[in-house]
């Protein structure tokens, strides 16, 4: 029986990523320190015994007692609104971070996988993104105390697999939304259905021609819970491919909701704002034999009921 670490095991990737491994018969320790993760997204797993949660900063050198067969670092803030106001510590947890839970894998002798993000690609030249770019990325610009600390995690986790030939994979993640999302974390989906909801304009920055490609959280999963278990490394896309502008996808969201909110622009906060991502997926489907299988109607329509238990 195989027992998982997940940093950020609170958090909204993080909790899912706990119901598959326990769906799929795996012990789960949930490490969290509950900056930017929440109690609630795990209290349903609370009085599940192969389910343990330890409050734990992984800045500091740190073990889990007991043995561990995969480590997933999923321990970060991701939205802008979070990395804008915790700069350092998004950076210290991307480098010491992922190097203290690269030390807990190789004490372990446990498989590892980090979470990285279709932010190392920066603001793309390349359309869409394979994982062979090398990514267009301001070093010193506002975003970039999230885009470094990623590729540095990357860095990192390629240093450790070639040192210590240690199974180190990388999964980047593209824009991903469902339920446990927080109303206020500054992305687009909670923002524009929290907006539609209660019937206040949709906040559109720039010109809305920009574009983003949505996964449901469920898909974005099940891709890397089959990259976790396969015999790849990567780094792997995971993503759905399905472009749209902002301006579209306001749409989509007054149409799932009912609303009958307008729409507004503001300036763009960010002049490294993207103006186009979309993940090639190339590989997830022909290694991991990966797809995503929900359409953005259906991940709507969860989505918008948890907000509404929220709202």
């Amino acid at each position: 029986m195989a027992r998982a670490v997940i940093t950020g095991g609170a958090g909204f990737l993080g909790s899912h990523l706990s119901d598959r491994l326990l769906a799929e018969g795996y012990d789960v320790v949930a490490v969290d320190n509950l900056v930017t993760g929440s109690r609630d997204n795990i209290a349903h797993l609370s009085d599940n015994p192969k389910f343990e949660y330890l409050d734990i900063d992984i800045i500091q050198p740190y073990t889990v007692p007991g043995p561990v067969d995969l480590v997933y670092n999923f321990a970060s803030p991701a939205s802008p609104v979070d990395y804008l106001e915790l700069p350092l510590e998004t950076l210290l947890v991307g480098s010491i971070g992922t190097h203290n839970t690269l030390e807990l894998a190789r004490e372990k002798g446990a498989r590892f996988l980090t979470a990285s993000t279709s932010e190392v690609y920066g603001d793309p030249t390349v359309h869409p993104q394979p994982e062979e770019y090398f990514g267009n990325v301001n070093p010193h610009g506002t975003r970039a105390v999230y885009d470094e600390a990623k590729r540095y995690s990357e860095a990192v986790t390629f240093a450790y697999r070639r040192k210590f030939d240690m199974d180190a994979k990388i999964v980047r993640i593209f824009n991903t939304y469902g339920p446990r999302m927080r109303i206020k974390d500054g992305r687009v989906v909670p923002a524009f259905i929290s907006q539609a909801l209660r019937g206040e304009p949709l906040t559109i920055f720039g010109d809305g021609k920009q574009t983003r490609s949505f996964c449901y959280v469920s898909d974005l999963i099940d891709g890397i819970y089959k990259l976790s278990i396969s015999e790849q490394s990567g780094p792997i896309n995971v993503g759905n491919p399905i472009e749209r502008t902002m301006l579209q996808f306001a749409e989509e969201i007054l149409k799932a909701t009912g609303s009958d909110s307008k729409i507004i622009h503001l300036p763009l906060p960010t002049a490294d704002d993207p103006k186009q991502r979309r993940p090639d997926i190339t590989k997830a489907r022909a290694l991991l034999g990966w797809d995503p299988k929900v359409t953005l109607e259906e991940g709507l329509k969860d989505t918008i009921a948890y907000f509404q238990t929220k709202l």
